[in-house]
């Protein structure tokens, strides 16, 4: 079994991000917003950690990366909404080359215990497409409960997506633990 770790996401991602992302941009155009060309390079990817860094800095998202044996191989991160909302919206994915070996459930029981432990959230959202079955079970697997449908929410691909809504609870009695350290599975 390979290890499964998240951190926070460093500068220094920008070049493997930018290659994951570069590989896998067929693979997943059905289920992410088109980019301009830039953005699949180390230079755009640069810019992109920049402005998740600073988000950081402000308290709005805990930006990641999901690691497997000292290899970046995909991002997760955690959008904060404070005031009395006191909630995260949960976004994820893990390199084609990467699935089907537990890395992207282990990354999000990872990120509910740091969304529960670390930044105090009341609860945490997510969105899938309604294809997206294996993100579903993930969430499934890790608490969430779907709570209702939004028809053409999201444009991916040339048209317009419909998505489930899933939230989680993150009181003491809901979170499941992963052993620690809390970062790593």
């Amino acid at each position: 079994m390979h290890s499964t770790l998240i951190r926070l996401i460093e500068p220094s991602d920008g070049p493997a991000l930018a290659e994951l992302l570069s590989r896998d941009k067929q693979a997943y155009k059905r289920w992410m917003p088109a980019k301009p060309a830039e953005f699949y390079t180390p230079d755009g990817q640069a810019s992109v950690i920049a402005s998740l860094l600073d988000s950081h800095g402000k308290g709005l998202a805990w930006p990641g990366v999901v690691v497997s044996d000292g290899t970046v191989i995909g991002q997760i991160t955690l959008t904060i909404l404070r005031g009395p909302f006191q909630k995260g919206f949960l976004g994820y994915w893990v390199s084609s080359l990467h699935q089907g070996l537990g890395h992207t459930s282990r990354a999000v029981g990872l990120a509910v215990r740091i969304a529960a432990d670390e930044l105090s959230l009341h609860r945490l959202e997510a969105h899938t497409q309604l294809e997206n079955h294996a993100s579903q079970a993930i969430l499934r697997k890790h608490g969430f409960r779907s709570w209702g449908i939004a028809h053409e929410h999201f444009y991916a691909d040339g048209a317009w997506r419909d998505e489930v809504f899933w939230e989680r609870k993150l009181t003491d009695a809901d979170v499941a633990l992963c052993s620690p350290p809390a970062t790593s599975c």
